[in-house]
């Protein structure tokens, strides 16, 4: 690699840590490039990138970002997982980390927040974006239902009386 090639991975590692939510740092332990393939293919899947990059470089390229704090974790054979989604990244690393022992989780952080593994796996057990939007559009309709069932309940139950009467008037 050139220095004109490090310089370009430097400012793409920069561009992608200044736009994304979490980073989590992985070190990988003699994966497979089957077990690669899956893994790059199951972060993709949640909208997430999955990138080895030289920990010189990763070291140059957070500083100046919200990540910086995560310089020391790039040591040994290293990988990024990121996410423009807070939990996306996670969930997909730890998914992945819990069928082989060939990664590990290092670290990682959300925003100026840096988390260990423990944090990490703990941010992989919480909700999806789009799960808490969802949740969020469920509470806010329910009370509207709940109206409109408790607007509708008084006609009906004034239909089934005047049913019940005219049954007994023609019987």
């Amino acid at each position: 690699m050139d220095r004109s090639q490090k310089a370009d991975a430097i400012v793409s590692l920069n561009s992608n840590f200044q736009e994304v939510g979490v980073v989590v740092i992985t070190r990988n332990l003699g994966m497979t490039v089957a077990q690669s393939s899956v893994l790059r293919g199951k972060i993709r899947e949640a909208g997430a990138t999955y990138k080895v990059a030289k920990n010189s470089l990763a070291k140059l390229a957070v500083k100046g970002t919200s990540y910086e704090a995560l310089g020391d974790l790039f040591t040994g054979p290293t990988a990024i997982a990121s996410s423009v989604d807070p939990v996306a990244a996670a969930k997909a690393i730890v998914e992945f980390a819990k069928t082989t022992d060939k990664i590990e989780i290092v670290g990682g952080a959300i925003g100026s927040q840096v988390l260990n593994a423990e944090g990490i796996l703990a941010l992989a057990t919480l909700p999806s974006l789009d799960e808490l939007r969802a949740k969020l559009i469920g509470l806010i309709q329910a009370p509207a239902t709940k109206l409109a069932q408790l607007a509708t309940a008084p006609a009906a139950k004034l239909a089934r009386v005047f049913s019940a009467y005219a049954e007994k008037d023609a019987a």
